[in-house]
C-alpha cells in the first residue's frame, strides 16, 4: 500500500499488516517517506492505537532500521535494565557494577537527561575523563573483557527510533503509550541482550503519574519483548519523590558509589538492590530473588562492586582515582540552605518541581545543545515522613552561578509541603509484572 493508503487506513481505524508497517517505516528511515506524512501517521497512531500485531510489527521495523548487535561472544546470558526516568535516578550507576561483579554481563545504552529527569550518560560524564561515545567494537569488547559498558545510542542503533523521536517531540505524539514503548524496546533489544528488567516510575517525578499508565506502559513493554523472544520483568517503583538524597550529576555518582559501599540511603538501596536481582534470576546467576539479594549483599561487603565499578571507568577511558577518593569528584564552589519557616513533617515532595529547579540550576538541559555543570544540585537534609523543625534545612544548594541562587531556593521550597503530621509511608516497589 502506498503511504498515503496507510495512513488513511490508520486514520479510519483499520489495522496494518505487517510488511505494510516495515515499508513505511523503511522508507521514512530511508527518507522516501517524507516527514510529513509520517506526522500524519503518527497522530492516527495517537488516536487510533495499535493492536498487539501492528506493535510488534512496528518495534521490529524500528529495531531492524539499523544494526542489531550480536553479543554471542561473551559468555552467559547478557541482561540489562532501563529506567523511564526519574529524579535522583542514579541506580544504573550502581546497578551495572553490582550486576557484573556477580558474573551477569551488562550491556547497556542509556540516555541524556532532557527536562526535568537526570541522564545516566551526564552523570557518567561527571567522573573525569569517562567516555560514552565508544565505537561498537569497543561496546563488545568491554562487555566481554569488563562485564559492563555503558555508552551512548550510537547512528547505526535503531536510526528510525532516532528521526522518530525528533518528530514525534514537535508533533504533540510523545504521551503515546505504543510509541514510548517501541521507542524504548527497538533500542534495547538492539544492544544483544537476552533479557531486560525495566523500571517503570510512577508519581510527580515520573513521566507516567498514574499507576494503571505505568502498567499499561510495562505490559506493553513486556508483550514486545515476548514478540522478540527475550524475557523482560517489569517493576513499577515510586517516584512520588526523589530517589536518594541527591540531585545532580557529580553529587548522584558519589550517592551511588556509597551505595555500593553500604552507605546510601534505604530508598535507592531498595530499588537498586530489587532491580538487580531480578537481573541475577534473569541472567542464572540465582535462582531466586532471596539468593541474588545474598549475592549482591556478599558483593557490596567484600568490595568487590566497587572495585568493577573502578574497572569499568577506567576502562572507559575515566580516572578511577575519582571513585576511590570521592572529592577528586567535580564540586561546586558554593552551597546554600533551603530553610524552613514552620515546624512539622514532610507530607510531600514535588520531584517534577525539584528536577525543573535542579535544570534552571544547570544540572539538567533545557534543550538538547544546553550546557550542563556536573558540580551542581541538590542534597536532600529532609524527604517525606522526616521531622523538621522552624529554620531548620530541607535542601543544600550546590552552587557556582549566585544570580540563579534566590530563584532556585524559592522553586525547592515551593516543591515541599509540610503539614502537622506524618505521612504513612508509600511501598517503593508497587507490583511486579512479567
Amino acid at each position: 500500500m502506498r503511504p498515503y493508503e496507510l495512513i488513511k487506513a490508520k486514520r479510519d481505524g483499520q489495522k496494518l499488516q505487517p510488511a505494510d508497517i516495515a515499508a513505511f517505516i523503511d522508507g521514512y528511515t530511508k527518507g522516501s517517506v517524507p516527514d510529513y506524512q509520517m506526522s500524519a501517521m503518527l497522530m492516527a497512531v495517537f488516536f487510533r492505537g495499535l493492536d498487539d500485531a501492528e506493535l510488534g510489527a512496528w518495534a521490529k521495523a524500528m529495531l531492524f532500521s539499523g544494526e542489531v548487535l550480536d553479543l554471542s561472544e561473551t559468555p552467559g546470558l547478557k541482561v540489562d535494565k532501563h529506567s523511564t526516568g526519574g529524579v535522583g535516578d542514579k541506580v544504573s550507576l550502581s546497578l551495572a557494577p553490582l550486576a557484573a561483579a556477580c558474573g551477569v554481563p551488562v550491556p547497556m545504552i542509556s540516555g541524556r537527561g532532557l527536562g526535568h529527569t537526570g541522564g545516566t550518560l551526564d552523570k557518567l560524564e561527571s567522573i573525569p575523563g569517562f567516555k560514552v561515545d565508544l565505537p561498537v567494537s569497543e561496546y563488545r569488547r568491554l562487555v566481554r573483557e569488563v562485564g559492563a559498558c555503558l555508552i551512548g545510542q550510537t547512528a547505526t542503533l535503531a536510526p528510525a527510533d532516532k528521526k522518530l523521536y525528533a518528530l514525534r517531540d514537535v508533533t504533540a505524539t510523545v504521551d503515546c503509550i505504543p510509541l514510548i514503548a517501541s521507542s524504548i524496546m527497538s533500542k534495547k533489544l538492539a544492544e544483544g541482550i537476552d533479557a531486560l528488567v525495566l523500571d517503570v516510575k510512577v508519581g510527580s517525578g515520573a513521566f507516567m503519574k498514574k499507576v494503571e499508565d505505568a502498567r499499561t506502559l510495562a505490559r506493553t513493554m513486556i508483550a514486545i519483548g515476548r514478540e522478540m523472544g527475550k524475557k523482560v520483568v517489569a517493576l513499577l517503583t515510586d517516584m512520588e519523590q526523589p530517589l536518594g538524597r541527591t540531585v545532580g550529576n557529580a553529587l548522584e555518582v558519589v550517592e551511588a558509589v556509597e551505595m555500593l559501599r553500604g552507605n546510601a540511603p534505604a530508598d535507592y538501596t531498595e530499588v537498586t538492590l530489587a532491580l538487580t536481582a531480578e537481573m541475577l534470576v534473569l541472567g542464572g546467576k540465582a535462582k531466586d530473588t532471596k539468593e541474588a539479594r545474598h549475592a549482591l549483599f556478599a558483593s557490596i561487603k567484600d568490595g568487590s562492586a566497587e572495585k568493577k565499578l573502578r574497572e569499568l571507568v577506567k576502562a572507559q577511558g575515566g580516572d578511577p582515582a575519582a571513585i576511590a577518593d570521592l572529592s577528586k569528584l567535580p564540586r561546586a564552589k558554593q552551597t546554600a540552605p533551603v530553610a524552613v519557616s514552620t515546624a512539622g513533617f514532610v507530607q510531600a515532595i514535588d520531584s517534577e518541581a525539584v528536577g525543573l529547579a535542579a535544570m534552571a540550576l544547570g544540572a539538567g538541559r533545557e534543550r538538547t545543545d544546553s550546557v550542563i555543570d556536573p558540580a551542581v544540585g541538590f542534597v536532600l537534609e529532609k524527604k517525606v515522613g522526616d521531622a523538621v523543625s522552624a529554620g531548620e534545612p530541607l535542601v543544600t544548594v550546590h552552587y557556582n552561578d549566585d544570580s540563579l541562587l534566590d530563584v532556585v531556593k524559592a522553586r525547592v521550597a515551593a516543591a515541599y509541603r509540610i503539614g502537622p503530621e506524618r505521612p504513612a509511608p508509600r511501598p517503593l516497589v508497587l507490583e511486579r509484572l512479567e
